[in-house]
């Protein structure tokens, strides 16, 4: 049987030594690694027993543990900030950066909406026309469209301009020239002109809304009032058209926008931004900058990575000859008790995490506030007699 190497009890780092050599250069690195590896070798069972392990497992182990903290801090603070951090630039590392709330992606997404009632968004709105002609109640836009160089069945309708006349227009004020006080007060500020009176009474602003309601209620049910319906761009409007009709109006007016173009707004591809949650530019921690309680974690985690190293190793070997006898192994106690611990130890972190998460440090800092309101409404109020 091969010789099984055994720790001789004692390591000196150099750097170079570690897989990847991410914290080679860090000077606490340096100095926390050989004490991890007293330490480790020490908790496996040496100098009681031999540990069949050398100073570059324990590197490696080392090594190990703080990625995993760094890659679990860093999944945390990208789950935390992300709806903030999309479209940032991936040019520097976030390590050390504090990230501001802010409403980017928010806004961004609300622009969608802006397009679709037509206060905003991303898409321009487009306007149209096409000429009415007598008798005829049906107009196929895909058609104009395909007329006017768009692609078939690009464009969406979201405004027709086919109305009545203003109820404004036909508004009756029976106040006009009887003598009440009048006063010109619209022509005051400009806005005679929008209005068939001639002077006006200070009347709330109610009664004319009224007024207006029940002109054009009366217009829609009482009479054959404007309207349209519009169904795959395949416009029907009421009344049918007559002559009439067309000298008041021989165009109908409508704006629309490209379907396409929604298309090619929703999609942004800037060469250095944040697209994803895998280019979030985050690197390996600062092993000096990990405080106690972080150091305290990776020293657990590499220890449990050298409980299952040594569990796999002794695998190899299961049966030690002796004088007289053979001895077993524990490989499998090793390597249960190890992925147990790394569970846990895993579950531990992520709950640290999100016990600071900035949802739940808000519900801590409410609830303190409920019951410092409690305590402070227990004491006495002092009466003060002037």
């Amino acid at each position: 049987m091969a010789n099984i190497p055994i720790w001789p009890g004692s390591s000196s780092f150099f750097p170079g030594e570690t897989p990847f050599g991410f914290y080679d250069s860090d000077l606490d690195f340096q100095t926390d690694i050989d004490k991890f590896a007293i330490f480790a070798s020490r908790r496996l069972g040496y100098p009681l027993v031999d540990i069949e392990l050398q100073d570059i497992n324990f590197y490696a182990a080392f090594e190990e543990a703080i990625t995993i903290y760094g890659n679990e801090l860093y999944a945390y603070k990208v789950r935390q900030d992300y709806l903030s951090l999309e479209g940032a630039s991936t040019g520097s590392a976030l390590n050390n950066s504090y990230i501001v709330p802010n409403m980017g992606n928010i806004i961004r997404m609300s622009e969608q909406y802006g397009t679709e009632a037509g206060t905003g968004g991303n898409v321009d709105w487009k306007s149209g026309s096409i000429s009415l002609t007598a008798s005829v109640q049906d107009y196929d836009l895909n058609a104009w469209a395909i007329s006017q160089g768009y692609e078939n069945n690009d464009i969406e309708i979201k405004r027709v301009f086919f109305e009545p006349t203003p109820a404004m227009v036909k508004f009756f004020d029976p106040y006009v020239g009887s003598g009440q006080g009048v006063m010109n007060l619209l022509d005051s500020f400009g806005f005679g002109n929008y209005s068939p009176a001639i002077n006006f009474v200070l009347m709330p602003i109610n009664y004319d809304l009224q007024v207006i309601q029940q002109i054009e209620f009366n217009d829609q049910i009482r009479r054959s009032n404007y309207s349209f319906e519009i169904q795959n761009n395949k416009l029907k409007i009421f009344p049918v058209p007559t002559s009439t009709t067309l000298s008041e109006m021989p165009y109908l007016h409508f704006q629309f926008i490209l379907k396409s173009e929604r298309l090619a707004n929703s999609i942004i591809s800037p060469g250095d931004a944040i697209t994803n949650v895998s280019n979030v530019p985050y690197t390996n921690p600062v092993y000096s900058q990990i405080n106690s309680i972080g150091r305290s974690w990776i020293f657990e985690y590499a220890l449990a990575i050298c409980k299952e190293m040594l569990g796999y190793v002794r695998g190899k070997y299961q049966v030690i000859p002796i004088p007289g006898d053979t001895v077993d192994l524990n490989e499998g106690d090793l390597i249960s008790a190890a992925t147990a611990e790394k569970t846990a130890l895993i579950e531990r972190l992520r709950s640290y995490f999100d016990e600071t998460s900035r949802e739940k440090l808000l519900e801590r800092r409410s609830l303190e506030t409920d019951y410092r309101q409690k305590e402070l409404s227990q004491v006495p109020f002092l009466i003060y007699i002037g």
